[in-house]
């Protein structure tokens, strides 16, 4: 059997899309798989066997017309036996309807709009923890009749190498998910008693602060910016521990097989965004705060105009926990 499956964003989605592949191709010998994404994301795919990763720049192919010149050569080089959309949104749907059309087997991803909704409703204080975000990428595959069983163990990636260091990553791609940068910079002092720690981020404006802190502390070391991601994913996997937002890094820890201290702060673990076999424990927000979440993403302005999750965030139990 033939699958074609695809995610195009965002890079923690992949991650978690491509943790469940491992798994899935593991169980299942006789499984083939294409999956689609943007081409930087490939690195995740090339390393598990039978699945051939095809790389799409969504910028060269913008509107209807690019997608379906992919559709059309994808279905001359390959035949396809049934399609997982783990994205649904307006360019997967598109090309789930094309493939429809012409009589392959699909299955859609349920978000679980409604639940999330329901979840982040500022009169909603009874909170209950949301289906995983990857149980609901493997019920697409289950769907189309593939059997897989989500072991949601850590992956071991080094065997007996020694670690060393902490991973230390404090931002994330929207406001409500990260601590104020005062914050953070007192958690990194507290660490360097303990450890040697190792910055992670990524755009100009993050290298900018990291660069600077590692020139302001000893044994603080900035690597945004200075290796590519097998590099990165590599560094990970030697750590003793990643301390991270609700954001990629807390996935790039779980790929490499390393126990990540997430921090979550307007966001929360129940709406199914927990690193892949990361410890609920180990999972640090204002709890008795009723208003969280009050974004499944953290990109909503905080109603209660003082944003109490990230200015009273206990630093302490981050501590406690390393």
């Amino acid at each position: 059997m033939k699958v074609l499956a695809y995610r195009f964003s965002a890079f923690g989605d992949v991650i978690m899309a491509a943790t469940v592949v491992r798994e899935m191709m593991a169980q299942n010998p006789n499984l083939e798989l294409l999956f689609v994404s943007r081409l930087k994301y490939g690195y995740f795919f090339e390393q598990i066997p039978r699945v051939e990763f095809i790389g799409l720049d969504l910028d060269e192919k913008r509107g209807l017309g690019g997608l379906y010149t992919f559709f059309k050569n994808i279905r001359a080089q390959h035949k396809i036996d049934a399609v997982a959309d783990l994205h649904n949104v307006i360019r997967s749907k598109f090309l789930t309807r094309l493939f429809s059309f012409h009589n392959i087997p699909v299955q859609v991803i349920n978000k679980g709009k409604e639940e999330k909704e329901n979840l982040t409703a500022p009169l909603n204080v009874s909170k209950t923890p949301l289906k995983s975000t990857v149980e609901r990428y493997a019920d697409v595959f289950r769907e189309l009749g593939i059997k897989i069983q989500l072991s949601q163990n850590l992956a071991q990636k080094n065997g007996n190498t020694q670690r060393k260091g902490i991973g230390f990553s404090p931002f994330a791609q929207h406001i409500g998910k990260m601590l104020p940068l005062a914050k953070s910079e007192l958690l990194l002092r507290a660490l360097l008693e303990k450890d040697e720690v190792y910055l992670f981020g990524g755009g100009p404006e993050e290298i900018e602060v990291l660069e600077n802190w590692s020139q302001k502390f000893p044994n603080a070391y900035c690597v945004a910016g200075t290796m590519g991601i097998e590099q990165e994913v590599d560094l990970i996997s030697h750590l003793k521990v990643m301390i991270s937002m609700d954001s990629a890094n807390m996935h790039l820890a779980s790929w490499a097989g390393t126990r990540c201290i997430s921090i979550w702060c307007a966001t929360h673990p129940f709406a199914g965004f927990l690193g892949y076999g990361q410890q609920w424990e180990d999972a640090v927000g204002q709890d008795d705060l009723t208003c969280r979440p009050c974004s499944v993403f953290g990109n909503k302005a905080c109603f209660r105009g003082d944003y109490a999750c990230k200015e009273t965030f206990p630093l302490q139990r981050v501590l406690d926990l390393v």
